[in-house]
């Protein structure tokens, strides 16, 4: 595939100011806003990721604009929304993914002289022309799509064949079982760390986008019980020794004052799974357009660059990292239009900085849902179905869900965090605004399909 691009002008001229740095994207699934203590009180600590928070940014209202795996993952590798990409849910085994067409952070990176690696959950193709050496990546080992989609499924073990782990293109296991499961962490991270070692001498772009703590949960022995708060705790204990060993890689190897290190999730807990799943504060979990679904935390490292120790309420989105990436390392765009915009002055909480977007907007599927406004302040749900957990499973087994209707409805996040008194009579003049951008996204992503608001 031909990589075509905006010149390099186009991303500015802040790498003849610095060495280029190092890109390392730790991206979890299904982890909640309130799984590490930075963002919460745990009863089991975490203190890698404290380490992290210590000497980096964390950022309160990090948004994903779809939170299921796929349409999130789309949106991270591409600057793009899922209505621009059509890479809508999560996709089972044999769907084409993300379309060539638009070109992966991992493609413009390598294009521009940086050796790339995944090491983990890539799921936007499992084809040949859409999996992760095809894509972008010198280096490549995990799972295709998601660890339950496979012959063990509780609800639905007749839909999946048997579920095979890729190393650099070649299938390495032809059927995952529930002891290599348990290694999925450990395999990702000693890759990372291994990968880190060979290739540090020159610019490197490190994507770890953990399997874990998506359903079904496994973690090694080695972190069986250690938590002391059951199993999920384990894995996230785990999860948190993995992010120690990757920045120990970096400090070993002399490039941690020169790497980007962003930590986050595809998407809020999958509560559906009671014990098995993640908490968040906020309004319903996983697959809603709520923030307990599309609110993650997320935390930044970029010494001499992010000031250390310090939290920031200003609202962005996962669209806007691969804008951030390119403009940091003199990458250039590509020639089409892209989503999200250049943040970094933000990011780095650089006096009077305003986020560049009119406005975030989020989808369910193939359906736009909800819209906030560019400051973070404002979010309106259109009127949509979405689904609530009725009751949480346990120990491994689903819950039930239910559905609920919500009308045309805006919250002011900045009072009311938790999405729960709306005030769509009392703001008028927001209403308008936002529906007005509401219906500016609509016709250029979803114009085939009625305006879910009456004129």
């Amino acid at each position: 595939m031909m990589l075509t691009v905006m010149t390099l002008a186009a991303c500015g001229d802040r790498s003849a100011e610095r060495e280029q740095p190092n890109v390392v994207i730790l991206f979890l699934d299904d982890s909640g806003w309130a799984d590490f203590n930075p963002f919460t009180d745990d009863p089991y600590p975490t203190p890698n990721v404290n380490a992290l928070a210590e000497e980096g940014c964390c950022f309160d209202q990090f948004y994903v604009p779809q939170a299921i795996c796929s349409a999130s993952r789309a949106a991270l590798m591409t600057g793009c929304y899922p209505g621009r990409t059509k890479v809508f849910g999560a996709h089972g085994p044999g769907r084409p993914g993300l379309d060539t067409a638009y070109h992966t952070l991992g493609e413009l990176l390598q294009a521009n002289g940086y050796t790339t690696g995944i090491f983990g959950k890539w799921h936007i193709g499992d084809q040949t022309h859409t999996r992760p050496d095809q894509r972008g990546f010198d280096e490549s080992s995990g799972l295709m799509y998601s660890n339950d989609m496979w012959p063990f499924h509780p609800e639905f073990p007749e839909n999946y064949p048997a579920l095979p782990y890729w190393e650099n293109g070649e299938v390495t296991i032809d059927s995952v079982t529930p002891a290599e499961q348990e290694m999925l962490t450990q395999w990702a991270t000693g890759d990372a760390v291994d990968f880190i070692a060979r290739h540090h001498a020159d610019p490197f772009f490190l994507y770890v986008p953990y399997s874990m703590p998506h359903v079904p949960v496994f973690c090694s022995e080695r972190f069986e019980g250690k938590s002391g708060q059951g199993l999920y705790a384990d894995v996230i204990t785990e999860l948190d020794w993995s992010v120690g060993k990757i920045l120990g890689a970096l400090e070993e190897h002399g490039v941690e004052e020169n790497t980007l290190v962003v930590f986050t999730s595809d998407n809020g807990p999958w509560t559906y799974y009671g014990n098995r799943a993640g908490t968040t504060p906020f309004r319903e979990a996983k697959a809603t357009s709520f923030d307990g679904g599309t609110r993650s935390a997320c935390i930044i490292r970029y010494p001499g660059e992010i000031e250390a120790g310090v939290r920031s309420d200003r609202a962005f989105g996962s669209i806007d990292l691969l804008p951030v990436i390119c403009e940091l390392t003199g990458t250039p765009l590509p020639s089409y239009e892209i989503d999200g915009k250049n943040v970094w002055d933000l990011i780095t909480r650089k006096a009077g900085a305003e986020n560049p977007h009119e406005y975030y907007a989020f989808s369910t599927r193939r359906d736009f849902e909800a819209i906030m406004s560019g400051d973070g302040k404002w979010k309106m749900h259109l009127p949509h179905e979405y689904r609530i957990i009725e009751e949480p499973g346990k120990d491994g087994m689903p819950g039930t869900y239910g559905h609920r209707e919500t009308g045309l409805a805006l919250y002011d996040l900045e009072s009311d965090p938790y999405e729960q008194k709306n005030v769509i009579e009392a703001r008028p003049d927001v209403k308008q605004r936002l529906l007005r951008l509401a219906r500016k996204h609509h016709d250029r992503f979803y114009g085939h399909k009625p305006f879910p608001v009456a004129e």
